[in-house]
């Protein structure tokens, strides 16, 4: 089912050629936006009239698990994003990059056991942990123990996808108790139980650190009070989720597409041989590994975490020719955009990193908008720079150390979930890689 949720909205947006569509679901009729122009109309040039909303499904799910803050709108979103964005600059990153790299190196190293006995590995679930732990030295430092995290993250899988049912059935209302609720409630309660007492005990003593608790616990509000605990959970629960999730969802999908391209896999192993030698990867390595940038782009272009952006319409407004009346849905979809023939070439649903080979954009007279994983204008996402950094450096470790091969090298259909998750677990096998020079 769920693949046929993306599948359908692929054909809407090539029925509709780029133009704004009408979709006919039960009760609920959104309009479908998929032009790169409109896209930006309705995300940067219009965005004061195409909010997030409590009213579309989705928003609300992510509103009652992420609560007000750096999700929100208005007021509340615009003093969080003030507060938050300096830990994501990309000056920051560079500062923290070094850490980053050691601790993801020794996550990675983890998997040298499986690797050695030959036992398939969740490359999803290990890239979650991976993940975590390069994270914690740049943004939660002590305030959070590696299990903490690891908990957390494992109660964020279930509310992403316990979101389903009324994802699917939006017109749904929030009394009616539905399929999913009770575990969505269960997993918000448990994150709930490891944040407060930290959120708490760092408001009595914030510290002077620049991990994320304690900017929060020292930022003032406009009229120059403290974030209450409750606004300072909200972003923490966000912020957790920026930077523990996206970089894991997306290259989960990455091994079955390099088992179907075995030129690529052949080109990122020389690429990483040729940059990092014999190793240990580090954050310098990472502007140098220029292929592998290529391919987190094209993998972005496909797969893009953030696959679903609806928006509510809070007044008239006329888009592409056809009238949006007040309060209508609107859905924007990197995920269908990113995969049309009309901006992409007849080749748009193939995997081919050399999309993003220098000055190829420009001399297709690509539209700028036409690839947008991160959201455009105001709620552009503000883990980008992140992302592209520790991607790099867990896809450089990974093949640095091993070489790998897919129980299934079919890619799975995706599941209807918040954020583009694959239909099944994404299993590899690993060997211990031995180079030339060793």
């Amino acid at each position: 089912m769920a693949g046929g949720v993306h599948a359908a909205l692929l054909d809407a947006g090539a029925r509709g050629g780029g133009e704004v569509v009408r979709l006919g679901l039960g009760p609920l009729r959104p309009y479908l936006v998929t032009h790169p122009t409109h896209v930006q109309q309705v995300l940067q040039e219009r965005a004061e009239t195409y909010r997030r909303g409590d009213d579309t499904a989705m928003w609300r799910s992510v509103r009652r698990f992420a609560g007000d803050g750096i999700l929100a709108e208005g007021p509340t979103w615009a003093a969080s994003r003030r507060i938050l964005a300096p830990l994501f600059r990309s000056s920051r990153m560079g500062a923290v990059g070094g850490p980053m790299a050691a601790a993801v190196a020794a996550a990675v190293a983890d998997l040298e056991p499986a690797a050695a006995d030959g036992r398939p590995v969740d490359i999803g679930a290990a890239l979650t942990g991976i993940a975590t732990a390069g994270i914690m030295p740049a943004f939660f430092a002590d305030r959070l123990t590696v299990a903490d995290l690891h908990r957390i993250t494992t109660a964020q899988e279930v509310v992403v996808t316990s979101m389903a049912p009324r994802m699917l059935l939006p017109f749904v209302p929030w009394w009616v108790r539905m399929p999913g609720d009770r575990r969505f409630d269960a997993a918000v309660r448990s994150i709930d139980d490891i944040l407060f007492p930290v959120v708490r005990a760092v408001r009595r003593t914030p510290g002077d650190g620049d991990d994320v608790v304690s900017v929060l616990a020292r930022a003032r509000r406009p009229d120059g009070g403290v974030l209450d605990e409750r606004q300072i959970r909200d972003d923490l629960v966000a912020m957790i989720g920026v930077t523990t999730e996206t970089a894991p969802v997306v290259l989960t999908w990455l091994w079955p597409e390099l088992a179907n391209r075995p030129e690529v896999t052949a080109r990122l192993y020389a690429e990483v041989d040729r940059v990092v030698g014999v190793g240990p990867v580090r954050v310098e390595h990472v502007e140098h590994l220029r292929y592998l940038r290529m391919v987190l782009d094209e993998l972005l272009r496909l797969y893009p975490a953030g696959w679903l952006l609806p928006r509510r319409a809070v007044a008239a407004d006329v888009l592409g020719g056809v009238r949006v009346e007040a309060g209508a849905t609107v859905l924007l979809s990197p995920y269908v955009t990113q995969r049309m023939p009309l901006f992409w070439g007849p080749d748009a649903a193939e995997f081919d990193p050399d999309r993003f080979a220098p000055g190829r954009a420009e001399a297709e007279g690509r539209h700028r908008y036409a690839h947008h994983p991160f959201g455009i204008g105001m709620h552009r996402c503000l883990g980008e720079h992140l992302f592209h950094l520790e991607a790099a450096l867990i896809v450089a470790n990974l093949l640095h150390r091993f070489h790998f091969t897919t129980a299934d090298p079919t890619v799975p259909a995706p599941r209807v979930a918040t954020s583009l998750r694959p239909g099944r677990p994404v299993l590899l096998t690993l060997a211990p890689r031995r180079r030339p020079e060793e």
